[in-house]
């Protein structure tokens, strides 16, 4: 098992969490691929987004089926300018590479948008550190596993 995984399987038995991490015969690093993998709706996959929020990190879990709306975000956050992180700014904030950036195992709490679709769905997927690794959860506990504020981001 790779690190970041290893990790992130650490923080959700140590969180209480319902699922365990899972590990895909290929890599994962969209959300569509990982839909098409775990044969589940587009929508039921929590995309970790990590912004640039006026200097700061911001985690954004999506559905799948949306694309953030950065304005709508930056307004709803009160920040001047959320824009896409570059690949060394998510590393730095998670640990983690993108197309694998876990909800959780960051070296330090991020602060957190969930996805109000989300809740449409009873099981949620999401990444598990790592491209080929994901893991089953809902709604409710990714906002309990996250500290994170439900939030309509598309």
């Amino acid at each position: 098992m790779h690190p970041n995984t290893a990790h992130v399987a650490a923080v959700l038995a140590t969180s209480g969490a319902s699922g365990e991490v899972v590990e895909l015969d290929e890599a994962a690093p969209t959300a569509q691929a990982a839909a098409d993998l775990l044969g589940c709706p587009l929508g039921a996959i929590a995309n970790s987004l990590v912004f640039d929020a006026d200097g700061a990190p911001l985690l954004v879990l999506t559905s799948g089926a949306h694309r953030v709306d950065v304005k709508r975000v930056a307004e709803f956050i009160g920040a001047a300018k959320v824009k896409r992180a570059t690949p060394e700014f998510v590393r730095e904030a998670t640990g983690q590479p993108i197309g694998g950036v876990s909800p959780v195992g960051h070296p330090s709490p991020i602060r957190t948008l969930v996805d109000t679709w989300l809740d449409r769905h009873e099981t949620v997927w999401a990444a598990a550190g790592h491209p080929h690794t994901v893991f089953p959860t809902t709604y409710a506990e990714l906002l309990t596993l996250t500290s994170g504020t439900p939030a309509e981001v598309a």
